[in-house]
């Protein structure tokens, strides 16, 4: 039986830039997100000499009760089928995750060791702790719903700035959700985040955590001072948890939490690239 080529695995919203050479790099969105935040930051490494690869996750791009029926564990496969079809036709293969996809990364990374040639960390969240997220909620009403019957019920709207400086774009993702319609989830993903999903994000934080320790491989964390979502002690945990001996930080202003697609997302693409092919870059 023939395996499925590496752009059937990237699903119909995934896209791959091919290049001459022999290093590439697997993209992940973020949770309840989609490809499409990461397609102008993965033209900026290709345009550096990389293959870039970016699936879409299993249960996102499609429905609610798709995104509610898929497990952490969905989301890892697609990751781990992706990156073994990239290293078929890349001799050396990255990988950098935005948000959710860094743990998701960070699971790669810790199950392909060598394999792996290194890790880039976009806005890396084992705590929701931004600026713009209320503590209560974290606190004291989330606990209470996610691990009880109304996770099945309720869900949690994301609320501007989108995670988005930059006015421009944020006004433009603010128009999309104004006039969205159920098909266009495919496009924007949900900003409106089920209980349940946020439990199973919980999951795969705890997960993520145990592994840790297997992580060896060179790392780049980047992160923004201004994240509302996730602040920067993020980046400070997960360099000081990691076994590599190679970590790298990039710190950076003037962006939030979405790092692809904000102010800085030019200067964080150079500095990938640097990273994983200094030679081109």
């Amino acid at each position: 039986m023939n395996e499925p080529s590496l752009k059937q695995l990237l699903g119909p919203n995934g896209f791959l830039f091919e290049k001459r050479g022999g290093t590439g790099i697997l993209l992940i969105h973020g949770l309840t997100g989609t490809p499409a935040e990461m397609r102008h930051f993965g033209r900026q490494l290709a345009r550096r000499g990389l293959t870039v690869a970016c699936p879409q996750l299993a249960g996102h791009c499609n429905s609610v009760h798709a995104l509610k029926s898929s497990s952490w564990q969905d989301w890892y496969r697609t990751v781990e089928e992706s990156f073994e079809a990239l290293s078929r036709q890349c001799s050396q293969v990255y990988v950098a995750g935005l948000s959710m996809g860094a743990l998701l990364a960070l699971q790669l990374a810790a199950q392909k060791k060598e394999r792996l040639a290194g890790l880039t960390l976009l806005s890396t969240t084992f705590f929701y702790d931004g600026w713009n997220v209320p503590k209560w909620r974290q606190r004291l009403l989330l606990p209470l719903v996610i691990y009880s019957p109304l996770r099945h019920f309720l869900s949690w709207k994301e609320l501007p700035p989108y995670g988005i400086k930059d006015e421009r774009v944020r006004a433009m993702v603010h128009a999309v959700l104004e006039n969205r319609d159920a098909r266009s989830a495919d496009k924007i993903g949900h900003f409106k985040t089920p209980a349940s999903v946020i439990r199973e994000s919980k999951r795969l934080i705890r997960a993520t955590k145990q592994c840790l320790h297997d992580v060896c491989r060179p790392m780049l964390v980047v992160h923004s001072n201004e994240d509302d979502m996730a602040s920067v002690e993020n980046a400070h945990y997960v360099a000081r948890k990691v076994a590599s001996d190679q970590v790298e930080t990039y710190f950076v202003d003037d962006s939030y939490h979405v790092l692809t697609l904000d102010k800085r997302k030019d200067d964080i693409a150079v500095r990938v690239a640097s990273f994983c092919q200094p030679v081109f870059a």
